[in-house]
């Protein structure tokens, strides 16, 4: 597959693949998908705020933050093939010949490679999510009033990619080898990451809320 492949699809055709009994694309890529929607929407708010007298104090906050969601908005569209490219691969190695027991060694190694790929991609969704989520809470309090919930689907959007990518490395980390250091690595980070994202993601909602009320 070539990186753009699925990203360069009309969004018809991409939803219709989500929705087809074809393995890829998953949950994973979906997740990725969404938490690039959150860093165009938190780049979106910054640039309705940017060159607005009413929010001249705030411009140099929102022009900080928008650079950082265009490259958050772009790292994460990228996400989108690399989830489908590393479970091709782990089923792909799956399907390795295992009669003889070279043929065993060589699929168990191929599957082991493939899986630690497949845990790693999601769980750099991860990271990358969260860290939108917290651009979107710096962005709802400053931001444009009138795209303020806009500002409130970005937080959602983050913490769903975030949320979901978690499920695709935890669903991977029982695959790996007992004494990999990525299942042990991946669970505690995780941990910590979907803990920060329920503070995160109330205080974003709060801060939105309040602005609309």
């Amino acid at each position: 597959m070539s990186e753009s492949e699925l990203t360069a699809l009309p969004l018809t055709d991409f939803v219709a693949q989500l929705a087809s009994g074809a393995p890829v694309p998953g949950g994973g890529s979906a997740s990725a998908l969404a938490g690039a929607m959150a860093a165009a929407l938190v780049a979106m708010v910054a640039q309705l705020t940017i060159g607005r007298p009413a929010y001249a104090a705030e411009e140099g906050q929102a022009r900080e933050i928008l650079a950082d969601a265009e490259r958050l908005h772009a790292e994460l569209l990228a996400l989108v093939q690399r989830d489908a490219d590393a479970y091709t691969a782990l089923v792909e190695a799956r399907r390795l010949p295992k009669a003889e027991a070279l043929e065993r060694d060589s699929r168990a190694a191929a599957i082991e490679k493939a899986g630690t790929t497949a845990t790693e991609v999601p769980l750099e969704t991860v990271r990358l999510a969260a860290e939108t989520l917290k651009l979107a809470l710096r962005m709802a309090p400053i931001g444009n009033r009138n795209t303020v919930s806009d500002a409130g689907v970005a937080a959602l959007l983050a913490a769903a990619s975030a949320r979901g990518a978690a499920l695709n490395v935890r669903i991977n980390l029982p695959g790996l080898a007992p004494d990999a250091p990525l299942r042990t690595a991946a669970a505690n980070e995780l941990d910590r990451l979907e803990a920060d994202l329920g503070r995160a993601e109330a205080q974003a909602l709060a801060d939105v809320a309040a602005r609309m009320a």
